[in-house]
């Protein structure tokens, strides 16, 4: 489901989405003015969201990113997957916490489990799409590890699955949902799930984005406090 803002004709193209593009006009200054009003309008619906994902998660992101750094700090690495646009923001959340551009943050052995594309075939192809994820964590993971799975829908059949084998394993499990949380909100497997609630995919995925991201700085904040607090004993 998609919320009004965003939602598609019954032809499913852009026409119902930005409706002043195809009204057949000539009139430039109008169409631009309505472009603009629909762009501040989804900017100020993406805000909200992210007010009330912080409101409500600020201090369960704070324990998390505790965990994580934990974690880092005993030798964990930490797995990021998904699928579609999820698995591009997986890539995006591995590289942040790897920094492969040397910002004033220590980089981290993460991975995005989306990148070994004839890893993912084969599996595909041989087994099920089911196990893409799953099979690389019973692969690589250990108990002092972390599994990031990011859903829009939170029904990924391979999510689940690779929850599952994660739990199983002793690593630590952290979902990236939207909508209502879907499966994942049923899920005994996952250690932290943040929920985006919103029903519309492209407003889900940009507050992912912030949530991720919020989680990394967290987690580099916990670090460099535990380092200091080492230091001084």
């Amino acid at each position: 489901m998609i919320d009004v803002v965003d939602q598609p004709g019954p032809d499913g193209g852009a026409e119902s989405l930005y409706p002043f593009l195809h009204a057949g006009r000539a009139d430039l200054d109008s169409v631009l003015a309505e472009a603009q009003a629909s762009t501040v309008d989804k900017i100020a619906e993406v805000v909200a969201l992210r007010r009330t994902v912080c409101r409500r998660d600020a201090r369960r992101l704070g324990d998390c990113a505790r965990q994580l750094a934990e974690r880092f700090a005993a030798g964990g690495r930490l797995f990021a997957f998904g699928n579609g646009g999820s698995s591009t923001d997986a890539q995006d959340l591995a590289g942040l916490f790897l920094n492969p551009g040397g910002m004033d943050a220590p980089p981290l052995p993460a991975f995005g489990l989306t990148n070994d594309i004839a890893v993912i075939t084969a599996l595909s192809n041989d087994v099920s799409f089911d196990v893409v994820f799953s099979r690389q964590i019973g692969a690589f993971g250990r108990p002092r590890d972390i599994a990031v799975g990011l859903s829009t829908s939170g029904n990924s059949a391979n999510l689940l699955r690779a929850f599952d084998e994660a739990s199983t394993r002793g690593l630590l499990t952290i979902g990236i949902a939207g909508y209502d949380g879907g499966k994942m909100a049923e899920s005994k497997s996952i250690d932290y799930l943040f929920v985006v609630p919103s029903p519309s995919v492209h407003r889900v995925q940009e507050a992912q984005t912030t949530l991720y991201h919020a989680l990394w700085e967290l987690t580099v904040d916990a670090l460099a406090a535990g380092a200091d607090a080492a230091a001084s004993r």
